[in-house]
């Protein structure tokens, strides 16, 4: 060892203390905490630092908002609708996802031809819970609902599979969302 580190021009002293403790104890820290971000962030693109933060503190990682903020913007881990467009970009609107079949019609002839829905959020004593609610404007009635401790893309599928199995035959029926 001593001929290695002489070759290699360094000290003994630091080798030795490298080869008790490879890696400090800070750095596994960060790496477990950062691992747990990242399990986070492929489970759910969509979900920003503190969402992502609340994911790692239950999975047994604890850490402040601020530093799951610093290792989600040292990895470029960003939610996929949180970006920010980049300066002198254009600020005018793309073209609409779909095309509008209400036209801010908000009428129905008949059960099942028009649907609304829309996602809230209600807080509780044991943290948030969201709900999705599918409504026939027919009836005025709620015909379909999800609730979870999450909003993710699944309560909103949930609630619509609900209606469906509910109404049976929906064929031809418009569902809008803001």
């Amino acid at each position: 060892m001593v001929v290695s580190c002489r070759v290699l021009k360094l000290a003994r002293q630091p080798y030795y203390r490298w080869l008790h403790q490879p890696v400090p104890d800070a750095d596994l820290v960060a790496g477990y905490r950062a691992n747990a971000l990242f399990d986070a962030h492929r489970d759910d693109p969509e979900f920003g630092h503190r969402l992502l933060a609340d994911e790692a503190n239950a999975s047994g990682q604890p850490m402040a908002d601020r530093t799951a903020w610093r290792i989600c913007h040292d990895n470029d881990w960003f939610s996929v609708f949180g970006q920010r467009k980049a300066r002198g970009s254009s600020i005018r609107p793309g073209p609409a996802v779909h095309d509008d079949l209400v036209q801010r019609d908000f009428t129905a002839e008949r059960p099942n031809q028009l649907w609304l829905t829309d996602i809230t959020e209600h807080h509780t004593g044991q943290g948030k819970l969201y709900l999705c609610a599918v409504k026939d404007v027919f009836a005025g009635k709620i015909v379909g609902y999800s609730i979870d401790a999450r909003m993710t893309s699944r309560l909103a599928v949930n609630a619509l599979n609900n209606a469906v199995v509910l109404r049976g035959n929906v064929a031809g029926c418009v569902v809008h969302s803001d």
